[in-house]
């Protein structure tokens, strides 16, 4: 007879739980540590009890969550420089599928920072209705508040996350070879090539942590953001290998020396040119991406 183990019960959850937790946190470290927090609470439990454990453990990482979202909010208001989600390599499906331009926004480092703006508990209703497609009742139960209430958070989430003009998406193809063009030209010095790919008001984002050096502060405008790379590009690059990859569900930059990561720049795209660059630079936030890489 083959016993079932909790790690046998509690695998099969673990990457849906990561994803949710990784939503919620904007840090895989952080989603890592509360999907294990997670697993332990279910090793202790009477697992007879539970009736559906995929809820269980859903209500259980989330609030897991909730309070570690209290204390990184006093820790980002420390924070030295432009703070940035930890970017993650989606491609093999570690967020869950990306397959329609509304999932790929989801995770995308944009909207992640966007949902710094709400509270802990307007967050979770947003995460749990938009990327999880959860009703109002099961929200309710997670969170235990009432549907009326949680309807009422997720308007106000909502309204603060909003982007307040539509946007065209390019093709994936096409958002590939805005990239390819962007490194081309970055590498070659071609202002006349960035400033075809740039948008006139592109904003440039920097994540140094203080680890190391980056803009403090977001370089704005397309004249800047050029200055900027045909100025520093060949100093950051020495000695990188640079590839592409989807990262938070879109075409990425990674820049490698032999199997170190040593920063991600990744994209925001409107009308077939670059809005946004968030560059992630801090090396405690690349140590996911960095495993995912190596396998390790």
């Amino acid at each position: 007879m083959t016993t079932t183990t909790t790690a046998d019960e509690f695998e099969p959850h673990r990457p849906r739980l990561f994803g949710l937790a990784y939503r919620l946190l904007g840090s895989a470290a952080d989603a890592e540590d509360a999907v294990q927090d997670t697993y332990l609470r279910f090793s202790g439990a009477d697992r007879t009890a539970i009736e559906h454990p995929a809820a269980w453990l859903a209500k259980v990482v989330t609030n897991l969550c909730l309070t570690r979202l209290t204390s990184a909010r006093a820790r980002r208001e420390r924070y030295t420089g432009t703070w940035l989600p930890e970017p993650v390599l989606t491609s093999d499906g570690t967020l869950g599928p990306l397959e329609s331009a509304e999932q790929r926004e989801a995770v995308s480092l944009a909207l992640l920072v966007l949902l710094e703006r709400l509270t802990p508990t307007e967050r979770a209703v947003y995460v749990l209705r938009e990327a999880f497609a959860y009703g109002y009742r099961e929200i309710a139960g997670v969170l235990d508040l009432t549907e009326a209430n949680c309807r009422q958070l997720y308007r106000r989430a909502a309204g603060r996350v909003a982007v307040p003009e539509a946007r065209f998406e390019p093709t994936p193809e096409r958002r590939s070879g805005l990239v390819e063009s962007f490194l081309a030209a970055a590498e070659q010095g071609d202002m006349a090539g960035l400033e075809k790919i740039l948008a006139e008001d592109v904003v440039w984002w920097s994540d140094g942590g203080g680890k190391v050096s980056a803009a403090l502060r977001p370089v704005e405008g397309r004249e800047k953001v050029l200055r900027l790379l045909v100025g520093g590009w060949a100093k950051w690059a020495v000695g990188l290998d640079f590839t592409l990859a989807e990262v938070n569900g879109s075409p990425a930059l990674l820049a490698r020396a032999g199997e170190t990561l040593v920063f991600t720049v990744s994209f925001a795209f409107r009308g077939g040119v670059v809005t946004d660059v968030r560059a992630v630079l801090n090396p405690d936030k690349l140590e996911f991406a960095g495993r995912q890489l190596t396998g390790a």
